[in-house]
């Protein structure tokens, strides 16, 4: 059955950590990892392997780091099947300070990378895949990028890269279920020793839809984030996606439980989703900053001039 090959990774600790800077308690992600786990949950991507000395530990929570002996207590006294999963940027992470897998409180690491920088980016997985960890990269804005120079993109990836994975990403959440089809036949044009992965955003309240369709055409990893929290208007739902596969292996009620005791609560103190500045931004295949930014300032609901001045900017 084809859902067997499915992997749900929730990324509800990294790209939730962009909307409150990585300041998730330890004892909020160690209860999250719980249910997570009881869910049956694959990966859980906890955050970033970046570099203390490129960013203050003062204006950021730990999970921006992801030291080991963080990760190590998260796990301690909880039994679980489920990976953990670290995102590393290029030129962001120590390198001296990673540890062989078989030494590691983690399983897999993902790296991040648009189209320009592949060169870099592939560099970057292979350190850590030959250091035993499972590997992903991380395409990003392949929406602003869909020229020859994806192509060429792909096949060095598939040449050169020994990801176990390579991800379509829907930077902006501009894709519509057509570009899910067109972009996944494209992938597999070039990567055929690879899985493909997917990880949507939600501008246009399609990051549930979009994957779907990516399920539809028997892609493997599927990104989502426990109540959609993420930058700006957030990710495919972890809910929305368990309740939709309907695979024996999950379970939602945990999920469920989560949103009750830690998201509930959350979103009193924080903004994620969908909301009309981030669906012009989607709309427009822009980067999100804008709309996050203009949510800090007294023209937060002037939709229309917003919208007049991101059409110019997407003009330039």
């Amino acid at each position: 059955m084809y859902y067997e090959t499915i992997k749900v990774l929730d990324c509800t600790i990294r790209d939730g950590g962009l909307v409150n800077k990585h300041n998730f308690d330890l004892e909020f992600v160690r209860r999250l990892y719980q249910l997570l786990s009881a869910a049956g949950i694959d990966y859980m991507e906890v955050g970033y392997k970046n570099s203390p000395d490129l960013f203050d530990p003062k204006e950021y929570g730990v999970w921006k780091f992801c030291p080991d002996d963080l990760l190590w207590k998260l796990k301690d006294g909880i039994e679980s099947k489920m990976k953990l999963s670290v995102m590393a940027d290029v030129g962001r992470v120590d390198l001296k300070s990673i540890k062989p897998a078989s030494e590691s409180p983690y399983e897999m690491v993902r790296v991040a990378s648009y189209v320009k920088n592949i060169d870099k980016g592939i560099e970057l997985v292979n350190t850590f895949a030959e250091l035993g960890y499972e590997t992903t990269i991380n395409i990003m804005a392949v929406s602003r990028d869909r020229g020859p120079e994806l192509d060429e993109a792909l096949d060095q990836v598939e040449k050169e890269c020994k990801a176990n994975v390579v991800y379509l990403v829907d930077t902006f959440g501009y894709f519509y279920q057509e570009d899910i089809d067109a972009c996944v036949k494209r992938y597999r044009e070039h990567i055929k020793t690879k899985s493909i992965g997917f990880h949507g955003h939600n501008n246009q309240q399609l990051a549930f839809s979009n994957t779907i369709q990516a399920v539809m055409n028997k892609v493997d990893f599927l990104d989502a984030t426990v109540s959609g929290i993420g930058r700006g208007a957030g990710n495919c739902t972890t809910e929305l996606l368990l309740g939709f596969l309907k695979n024996p292996k999950y379970d939602i009620r945990p999920v469920l439980d989560a949103i009750s005791e830690l998201f509930v609560p959350l979103s009193e103190k924080y903004e994620w989703g969908y909301i009309i500045p981030q669906m012009i931004t989607g709309a427009l295949n822009l980067h999100p900053e804008e709309a996050i930014k203009i949510r800090k300032t007294e023209e937060k609901n002037e939709f229309r001039k917003f919208y007049e001045r991101m059409i110019n900017a997407g003009m330039d």
